[in-house]
């Protein structure tokens, strides 16, 4: 039931966010950019009973993961901006992110270990 529950809430959320992207893409952005996903997986897994210690390591995983995220969406941007194929956009924009998420592995693990 869970499951149902939350499938159906994201997909409303995710339907509400497009829609108003479709009518004001700046505020559809801006709300896009928050941290629903984050929120909403806290929210879900705070109800199914998940530790302090889970819920406190997923949010350092969001956090770990924003640099990368930022990398993506900035090349989806120029991509778009050159006029790319949406396909395109979206691939070269996965592949940086991955690639970006190799190098701060790197770095995290020079600077922290």
């Amino acid at each position: 039931m869970y499951l149902f529950i939350k499938i159906v809430s994201s997909a409303a959320i995710i339907g509400i966010v497009t829609e108003l992207a479709r009518r004001f893409p700046i505020y559809g952005g801006i709300i896009a950019a928050l941290p629903l996903i984050s929120i909403l997986s806290i929210i879900w897994l705070t109800i199914q009973g998940e530790s302090a210690k889970t819920i406190n390591e997923f949010t350092g995983g969001v956090i770990a993961g924003l640099p990368a995220t930022i990398i993506m969406l900035l090349i989806i941007y120029m991509a778009f901006k050159h006029s790319l194929h949406l396909s395109l956009a979206i691939l070269f924009g996965v592949i940086g992110w991955g690639f970006f998420l190799i190098i701060q592995k790197y770095i995290t693990e020079i600077f922290f270990t």
